[in-house]
């Protein structure tokens, strides 16, 4: 996803590959035998039953149009509001300053919001990372990550070993589902902050996910421009 009114690079855009985003996770610290990414193959019960548990996080890849510009205005607006809902404190959001970063910012979002759960490398990329950030604001967190060299890097590499060739004209978006305080939260880099999609659980997120995945991808009957993926803890 690639706009922003402070835009000052653009990077290539991960394409949505388990195994790809699972070499670019490790090398930054992410250790191989605590977790991975893997596909979700559909959105009903039997399918989501196949998903390997526990589920950390959900990354979906949905288009981007006029539609999705129009509700992050609407959603704009909403969030002004005096008497709109704040989500927790406790959630790990940055925003995205970087065109076509959206991927990158799924996967911090994803593992941002479970690092009591997992056990980085040390002295790795994620280690320093989210040490350094945990106290700045998300707008602070993102001017970070813009400035790192390390991830743009990394990104690059990750952009680079897909199966389709990379191009920075894209129209499609990753967000990120995650549980915090017992509530289902969406992550959207390019949205004002966290929006909750009510009560969940870590048990129930990838079933709450799916529910609110479907509804979305019901606004694009004419597309099949989707992925599902999901953080899972090996065990």
């Amino acid at each position: 996803m690639a706009s922003t009114t402070r835009e000052k690079k653009r990077w290539l855009p991960l394409e949505a590959n388990p195994e790809v985003m699972n070499q670019y996770l490790w090398r930054l610290g992410l250790r191989e035998e605590e977790a991975e990414l893997c596909d979700v193959y559909g959105l009903d019960d039997e399918l989501l039953a196949m998903v390997p548990t526990p589920v950390l996080a959900v990354l979906f890849l949905f288009p981007c149009d006029e539609k999705v510009e129009t509700e992050r205005l609407l959603e704009k607006e909403r969030s002004q509001q005096v008497n709109i809902k704040k989500p927790s404190e406790k959630i790990y959001f940055l925003k995205q300053t970087v065109g076509n970063a959206c991927g990158t910012i799924g996967l911090l979002h994803a593992i941002g919001n479970v690092t009591s759960e997992l056990n980085f490398a040390k002295e790795s990329f994620f280690d320093k990372f989210f040490k350094s950030t945990a106290n700045m604001d998300p707008l602070e967190r993102a001017l970070f990550l813009e400035k790192d060299g390390e991830m743009e890097d990394a990104h690059s590499l990750a952009a680079s070993a897909g199966d389709t060739e990379a191009s920075a004209n894209v129209n499609e978006h990753f967000i990120c589902f995650t549980c915090v305080d017992g509530e289902l939260y969406e992550l959207d880099g390019m949205k004002t902050q966290p929006l909750s999609h009510g009560p969940s659980s870590p048990d129930r997120l990838l079933l709450d996910s799916a529910m609110v995945i479907k509804s979305m991808i019901e606004r694009y009957p004419d597309s099949n421009n989707f992925n599902v993926m999901a953080l899972t803890k090996k065990i």
